[in-house]
């Protein structure tokens, strides 16, 4: 198994299911180049300039996986400028064809690792960053693939601005556990709740996934949590 540094800093996941449909495939050839980020070319110093319109704002979702939250999260906020990315090549595909028939001039989409569009953007560039039911790689001996690590945080707290928030949700306790105790020991963040209804319903403007429904049908209690750069 590689073991270098890149491997370990890398976002794992799926990367392909089943067969695109022509249209989605088509997509790929036809507006993903108009919208995707391009990492050879160096991110703008203002990534607000990657829109082909005025926004005030920038954020940023991890592993969008079905977009449900994402073109949901641009359909509300016009004002905002937002940036998806996910490894998963059904995942955008989906992206595509919902950008394409909203007609969402808000939303760039990398197809990648995720960690490598961290290492592209420039620093305090963005309000907030969502990572909503990340795998939980549940085994213990695989925890070390889950996003939250001490160093993730790092490079999370290196691109967000001052009063920026890092939003997580997860419907595994071990992963809640887990993120909360790098949170605690970060310098960086600090956790917003005030009171356990903070965590334990979803924030204002929240949209359930397809995901979120199904962990719920099964039993799982999903957990939201608000932390903030300081």
């Amino acid at each position: 198994m590689d073991e270098s540094p890149s491997s370990q800093r890398a976002f794992f996941g799926r990367r392909k299911g089943h067969a695109l449909k022509p249209r989605q495939a088509a997509l790929f050839d036809t507006l993903l180049p108009t919208i995707g980020i391009a990492l050879a070319t160096p991110a703008p110093s203002d990534l607000r300039a990657l829109f082909p319109r005025a926004v005030d704002e920038v954020r940023l979702e991890i592993g969008f996986g079905g977009a449900e939250h994402l073109i949901a999260q641009a359909q509300a906020n016009a004002n905002v400028g937002y940036i998806g990315t996910d490894a998963f090549l059904n995942g955008v595909a989906k992206a595509l064809v919902a950008i394409d028939e909203r007609k969402l001039d808000t939303i760039r989409l990398f197809h990648g690792d995720a960690s490598e569009l961290l290492d592209w953007l420039p620093p305090a560039a963005l309000t907030r960053i969502d990572l909503l039911y990340p795998d939980p790689w549940p085994k213990r001996r695989h925890w070390k693939r889950r996003f939250v690590q001490d160093d993730s945080l790092k490079r999370l707290a290196r691109i967000l601005k001052p009063g920026g928030e890092f939003r997580f949700a997860t419907d595994i306790a071990s992963y809640a556990e887990h993120a909360l105790m790098r949170i605690l020991r970060s310098s960086d963040f600090e956790w917003t709740a005030e009171r356990a209804d903070d965590w334990r319903k979803p924030w204002p403007g929240f949209v359930r996934t397809r995901y979120e429904a199904k962990a719920i049908r099964e039993g799982r209690t999903p957990a939201y949590f608000i932390f903030r750069k300081v």
